[in-house]
């Protein structure tokens, strides 16, 4: 089996929770090290691994792969090093801070025959799964309107500075939007316009914090919502069909797992608890039937299986630059549409 050695562009909470356990756990990469600017903590979870000093340092490395899980501002810049280096990269969402930075991504890695995917992780959550898995059995009919949600309460400002100064990547709309943005047109397809509201409720905040975005379709409408003042969460995917209804609260297990400091494996990982099955009411075959719909399992591991398959058959990426410049765009139509408070056709 071919090695794939990949380095880090930093080992905080992503590194440590979202990406070295699942390099561990396939056998096609080798962990090299990480970029650590001031603290030296890799190491103590990987012995063997090094500490790279400089981006330099990792661009002349031996790392075939390189993942940008550095905060979105920087996004472009890294990836763009990575890339002219003649390295694959995986670059964490959001892709960038604007469709022309995703754009030009797109290009360069064409033109230098490199990979680059979007770590768009949450398609491959235990939720959105069983919500793929609904509509590919049509078991709603023609979908006439969709809701995703991405719901928190946390009034209070975040004490990480990059996520609350306003910079080119803060802001609800760039952190939580491209999960939600993301999984709409994985399950829908790219919409023909867009509207949004884009808000700064929390005292004293800098950045958005809360959106609503509409997305129109020909045939349906898209509402997407995130915020941190939902204390009483509604169900995160609302699906209303020809036939039916499908409701799913949020219940993806990986993330708080891998937060314990357990890791994933390729048997029972990311098994949600039956009693978060989402609600069927719909009408099958002229009968009528409510009922839950047991929840697929996530696991990580596949998106990590795709980015490997991907650099060692040429297979299309899991979730290609394409995918990422097509989220960019939608979330430049929106800051255009809640600025100008109009319809922005794309």
């Amino acid at each position: 089996m071919k090695i794939i050695k990949t380095a880090l562009l930093s080992y905080g909470m992503s590194g440590k929770v979202f990406h070295a356990p699942f390099l561990q756990l396939h056998p096609g990469f080798e962990l090299i090290g990480s970029w650590e600017r001031s603290k030296h903590l890799i190491q103590q979870d990987y012995p063997e691994v090094k500490s790279f000093a400089t981006l330099d340092e990792v661009l002349a490395s031996d790392a075939e792969l390189v993942i940008v899980n550095t905060p979105v501002d920087t996004h472009f810049e890294f990836a763009k090093k990575v890339l002219e280096a003649g390295k694959n990269a995986l670059v964490e969402k959001a892709f960038t801070s604007t469709a022309a930075e995703a754009e030009e991504l797109m290009h360069l890695a064409k033109e230098k025959g490199l990979k680059l995917t979007v770590f768009q992780n949450r398609r491959w959550d235990s939720d959105l799964k069983t919500v793929k898995s609904v509509l590919d059995q049509n078991l709603l009919g023609d979908i006439v309107e969709a809701e995703i949600r991405f719901d928190r309460y946390n009034p209070n400002l975040s004490p990480k500075a990059w996520k609350e100064g306003a910079n080119a990547g803060a802001g609800v709309l760039k952190d939580l939007g491209p999960h939600i943005i993301d999984q709409a047109v994985y399950l829908f397809g790219y919409p023909e316009a867009v509207f949004a509201d884009i808000r700064s409720l929390r005292n004293n905040s800098q950045v958005d914090d809360n959106f609503d975005i509409l997305l129109y379709y020909s045939d349906k409408r898209v509402r997407l919502h995130a915020g941190f003042f939902n204390k009483e969460q509604l169900p995160a995917y609302i699906l209303q069909g020809r036939k039916g209804s499908f409701l799913k609260n949020r219940g993806d297990v990986q993330e708080d797992t891998l937060k314990t400091g357990a890791k994933p494996n390729l048997d029972d990982w990311g098994t949600e608890p039956p009693e978060n099955a989402g609600l069927l009411n719909a009408t099958i075959n002229g009968v009528e039937v409510k009922k839950t719909i047991p929840t697929l399992q996530g696991n990580y591991h596949d998106l990590f299986d795709g980015v490997y398959k991907s650099i060692t058959e040429n297979k299309p990426e899991p979730v290609t630059a394409e995918d990422g410049l097509r989220t960019m765009k939608i979330i430049d139509a929106a800051i255009t549409s809640s600025q100008q408070q109009r319809v922005i056709n794309l």
